[in-house]
């Protein structure tokens, strides 16, 4: 195929040259462990905080119903994208997937759904990961900026430094992480209380079983994600696995059946101690470090708690991987600024991209600081819904974009795929669908919301006005016109 410069349906193209992605290398390093530990670090922090706020929405059978959706809804997603990232092995992960399928617009807003909900989620688990250690050091709610200004910087520097010391790093803090988890699981089975699961007080007309009824079970959902919400990162690593047709599958559905089995401990033994659900499902945002004061004592636990930041921070780390390797791809295509793509001498890492979400995620966490400065205990869920705002547009970008590719791409060689077809594809769309109508409608996180729709309304504007202009023939781009051209498809 010729690189010249050309205008194909709206969007410009240019030839960048060799020097242009000679400034622009990436390495090879990661095999099927380093994604499982990636994978499963990214979502970790989910089992640490955030998800207990679901049940005080909906209860614990209303949000056990709310998991059990959302574990089919990961099943489903999980099979179909390993499918993808084998069949389009590039960075690009959920842009590569939509920019085959369905162009540059398509591509563009996979893109930048996805790069929204990483941003957002590092904020998210900043937050947690900051209010573990404030209650461990017991500094004021005054100092919670430089706790997460102090953690950014800590573990963007380790992502700069190179792909195999982060990897390696992953590995370590997620194995810490799983060990923690095994520690309170253990340690909770004899303090084990049935009743306590359903120990919220329900509405009028409601059971304590559902005490807030079946749109609890709606509200439930979002906090019933982030026990998954970023699983699906692992294809971004594309550009750089060994043997990504064997170890992607692995490292994804490996990480996801892990993830399965930690969410539904930690959901029945964390709700079934001490308080209940009526204290661990509202009245606490560390409801880990809460869980084993109880478990192992109070001074074991500011012990176990010190370490049980090691949950968040295996998260942190991970999707700051993830949002760098984003940002990398969409500006290396020229949908973001060039520059955004540079990276680092002989590390290969893609400097500009980290420290530019990073700035970014901060800026999200200090305006809802700036805002609410005192907390009116919604914080961590506004921003949690934010995060899971981009995710779900993600997700039902990607799930067209594998039915598109399904029906109309049959050349495309695909060295592993997922049983459960375009129908699988298909109920993962219809349920991101439905969790994205329902998360508007809790009014304490509608203003969260309202922002990042104007952030995603700003994004396609530059786009519309600006990014379409600026693009260049990356490796998304050509093997997206490669196949458009072999089944005769319009570029």
């Amino acid at each position: 195929m010729s690189n010249k410069n050309k205008v194909l349906g709206g969007v410009e193209y240019r030839n960048a040259g060799d020097e242009y992605f000679a400034r622009r290398g990436l390495r090879k390093y990661a095999g099927a462990w380093s994604l499982w530990a990636l994978g499963v670090g990214a979502v970790i922090s989910g089992d640490f905080s955030g998800w207990n706020l679901g049940v005080g929405l909906a209860g614990f059978g209303g949000f056990l119903v709310a998991l059990a959706v959302i574990t089919v809804m990961y099943i489903c997603l999980c099979y179909s994208i390993a499918e993808m990232s084998t069949a389009l092995p590039h960075t690009g992960g959920a842009y590569s997937f939509g920019r085959t399928a369905m162009g540059p617009w398509g591509g563009y807003i996979s893109g930048l759904a996805e790069n929204m909900e990483y941003v957002i989620t590092t904020a998210v688990v900043c937050y947690f990961a900051a209010g573990y250690l404030q209650n461990i050091f017991a500094t004021p709610d005054s100092v919670q900026p430089l706790w997460w200004l102090g953690l950014y910087v800590v573990f963007v520097s380790i992502n700069i430094y190179g792909l195999e010391e982060s990897l390696k790093f992953v590995v370590i803090i997620t194995m810490l992480a799983l060990f923690i988890l095994t520690v309170f699981f253990v340690s909770a089975i004899p303090l084990f209380d049935w009743d306590l699961l359903w120990n919220i007080e329900p509405d009028p007309g409601e059971s304590k079983y559902f005490p807030r009824g079946w749109m609890g079970v709606g509200a439930a959902l979002p906090f019933a994600i982030w026990l998954y919400l970023a699983i699906e990162q692992l294809p971004l690593t594309a550009e750089e696995s060994m043997d990504i047709s064997r170890n992607m599958p692995r490292g994804i559905l490996w990480g996801l059946l892990t993830l399965m089995v930690t969410a539904v401990l930690v959901t029945f033994l964390n709700m079934g101690i001490g308080g209940g659900a009526a204290f661990f499902g509202s009245q606490t945002e560390e409801p880990l470090l809460d869980g084993l004061r109880l478990t192992v004592g109070m001074s074991n636990a500011k012990i176990l708690g010190l370490v049980a930041v090691a949950g968040l921070v295996a998260s942190f780390h991970a999707i700051i991987f993830a949002f760098g390797r984003n940002i990398y791809s969409l500006s290396r295509a020229g949908y973001f600024p060039h520059f955004l793509s540079l990276t680092l001498g002989e590390r290969k890492t893609p400097h500009t991209a980290l420290i530019t979400g990073s700035a970014i995620g901060f800026i999200v966490l200090m305006v809802l600081f700036l805002v609410d400065p005192n907390g009116s205990g919604t914080f961590g869920g506004v921003i949690l819904n934010m995060a899971v705002f981009g995710a779900v547009i993600a997700y039902m970008m990607q799930m067209i974009a594998y039915l598109i590719l399904k029906k109309r791409f049959q050349n495309i060689s695909r060295p592993f795929v997922s049983p459960l077809g375009s129908t699988g594809a298909t109920l993962a769309l219809v349920i991101a669908m439905v969790t994205l109508i329902l998360l508007f409608h809790n009014p304490d996180f509608r203003q969260g919301l309202i922002g990042v729709v104007i952030w995603f309304v700003l994004g396609l504007i530059y786009f519309l006005l600006y990014g379409r202009k600026t693009l260049v023939f990356s490796p998304e781009e050509e093997f997206a016109m490669e196949q458009m051209d072999a089944s005769g498809e319009l570029n």
